[in-house]
């Protein structure tokens, strides 16, 4: 694992030892990484929803659809009746 020092002000060095303290962290290092993992998956997230927004629309989300997706999910509950 690499080493990464960083400088914060007091007022921020005290809300992480807060933080670390408050919310079960056994060091300010757990605390950043969590931080930085969860920034990841926003980022991922973010990514995920700006490709979603930039295709085509689909074909609407009606009750049809919806009525569609239930026969589906009723047929694939059928017995097999071949055998």
């Amino acid at each position: 694992m690499s080493t990464m020092n960083i400088s914060l002000p007091n007022s921020l060095k005290s809300f992480v030892d807060q933080q670390v303290s408050e919310r079960g962290y056994g060091t300010s290092s757990e605390y950043v990484r969590e931080l930085i993992r969860k920034d990841q998956d926003r980022q991922r997230l973010r990514g995920v929803l700006l490709a979603g927004a930039a295709t085509a629309p689909a074909s609407p989300a009606d009750a049809a659809y919806f009525e569609g997706l239930r026969d589906r999910v009723r047929r694939a509950a059928e017995p097999d009746s071949r055998g």
